[in-house]
């Protein structure tokens, strides 16, 4: 895995911890989520290319969707 890879990971897994304590949601084991961030990032990607948006925008909406769920 490439340094800027797991920078991405890093910064979804830090933005899924903060929404889990902002909403006062138990969070889960944390192999899971890291699971999540790396689930989060290969989404990001994927609709970065077919839409040609901000990766890190992405990633925020991504982790807002799995808090609604």
């Amino acid at each position: 895995m490439g340094f800027i890879r797991r920078q991405e990971e890093s910064l979804a897994l830090r933005y899924l911890l903060w929404q889990y304590q902002k909403k006062q949601i138990p969070q889960p084991p944390y192999e899971d989520l890291e699971r999540q961030a790396g689930q989060i990032v290969d989404d990001a990607h994927r609709i970065a290319r077919e839409r040609g948006s901000n990766l890190i925008s992405i990633i925020k909406e991504l982790v807002k969707d799995i808090k609604k769920r």
